[in-house]
């Protein structure tokens, strides 16, 4: 098979994938070790026809895969480019400049956000992982820079058990001490100035040295929006939520020599006078690995495609549409929001109102109530909900992204939700009757 006809035969079946989405099942059906049964234990001897690969690929990934930017990884996976400095890739390097700088702006982050600015300046990192690591590279540095008695058994990394395992995951990889601050229902689950202060308080006694706290506008499990302004401190902004396919998470920082004083290694073959005159950005010197791939492209294609105009409505829309989830949730008798709705995220538990004569359910029957009707909505292929624990409550989370997303599918999920809480009660009273009797 020519390159020409198998490009046109992978993009016909990724628009058949797309027409066909809402027929599918939300997760994949296939167990574990399932490619085992068809995939040999070795590589072949000898190469094989593409069009034989190709229907590999749609009989045994495709059904294995829970699925703008797709077109521009095709663009970029053509362009032969190490990405490890400027000389040996100017246009991956000054596409993320730029494209980093348009983000900045349309986000309306400070000036000293951007690269133009020569302070400051944006890269896009593969994961907000990656992007937590390197920032926790960066502060450790420039803190032991500035104390260099300090050992680095005394160091800590301060989380809150509302934030992504990003935190804790740098800790692991840094062989770092993680201290998570607990936060309260009543304040939205959102970190205050003051229980801050007491943590500081406390390990400044002990001689415990925090260097870095991961704050977070929007956490995974609860949506909650720390207080920055009591906080007064921020290390790094990550841009997560914008139509870019994995992967691509964009970092900002005020400083880039924070970045580039911990990350800097230039062996000889990779100086150039560009790199040696300040010139250029080298962005290998922004993250942990040497090369990198033309992310940028994606980023590039989706602000393009869609417009300034075009992403603030795709934010509005997913805002709107989850409001219309949370009204439902408001109006129901038997599911209640267990924080606001965030942007995009609403978690809601079942939590049926109780007739004047029946007892208060307790928090720990409610958690088996609602480990039960997760249960169940996870047996169903027409919907994803993610459950989470906030301080010992369980809860679900419904989080709108897709860019398909419609009012048809947020009532579709308001409905067979409001089905499964009803199948949920009745088996709930069936199996509790039968214990009492």
């Amino acid at each position: 098979m020519s390159f020409r006809k198998a490009g046109y035969q992978a993009i016909d079946r990724i628009c058949d994938y797309y027409y066909n989405l809402e027929k599918l099942p939300v997760l994949s059906k296939v167990e574990p070790g399932y490619l085992k049964n068809h995939i040999p234990l070795t590589a072949p001897e000898q190469g094989e026809d593409f069009q034989v690969i190709a229907d590999d690929y749609q009989k045994l990934i495709v059904p294995g895969c829970t699925f703008e930017g797709i077109l521009a990884d095709l663009y970029s996976t053509s362009a032969v480019n190490p990405g490890f400095n400027w000389i040996a890739s100017p246009a991956c390097t000054e596409l993320e400049a730029l494209v980093m700088d348009w983000a900045c702006r349309l986000l309306g982050l400070s000036p000293e956000f951007l690269n133009s600015s020569e302070v400051g300046g944006g890269a896009i990192q593969s994961t907000a992982s990656d992007s937590a690591l390197i920032a926790a590279v960066a502060a450790r540095s420039l803190f032991q820079r500035d104390d260099p008695e300090i050992l680095s058994t005394q160091l800590v990394i301060y989380t809150t058990s509302q934030t992504h395992s990003l935190g804790v995951k740098a800790g692991l990889v840094l062989g770092l001490s993680v201290r998570v601050l607990e936060v309260k229902a009543e304040d939205n689950f959102s970190l205050r100035g003051e229980t801050l202060r007491i943590a500081l308080e406390e390990d400044e006694k002990l001689g415990i040295k925090p260097f870095i706290l991961f704050a977070t506008v929007g956490t995974t499990s609860s949506g909650a929006i720390d207080n920055l302004p009591e906080i007064q401190q921020i290390g790094t902004c990550y841009f997560e939520w914008g139509l870019v396919n994995f992967d691509a998470s964009a970092m900002w920082v005020r400083d880039r020599k924070h970045l580039t004083d911990a990350l800097d290694v230039t062996p000889p073959f990779l100086r150039t006078k560009q790199g040696d005159a300040g010139t250029v950005i080298d962005y290998r010197n922004w993250h942990l690995a040497l090369g990198r791939r033309f992310r940028s492209l994606k980023l590039w294609f989706v602000l393009r495609s869609f417009g300034a105009e075009g992403f603030r409505s795709y934010i509005r829309k997913s805002i709107s549409l989850n409001q219309v989830f949370a009204d439902f949730v408001r109006r129901s008798d038997k599911l209640t929001l267990v924080t606001p709705p965030s942007f995009a995220l609403s978690v809601f538990r079942l939590d049926p109102k109780r007739k004047p004569d029946q007892a208060i359910l307790s928090l720990e029957t409610l958690n088996k109530l609602n480990k039960l009707f997760h249960t169940r909505i996870s047996a169903r292929h027409d919907i994803l909900l993610t459950p989470t624990v906030l301080n010992g409550v369980s809860c679900i989370r419904l989080a709108v992204g897709a860019a398909r997303t419609e009012i048809v599918h947020i009532q579709h999920a308001c409905d067979l939700l409001h089905k499964e809480a009803e199948l949920t009660l009745e088996e709930w009273e069936r199996v509790n009757t039968k214990e009492d009797n």
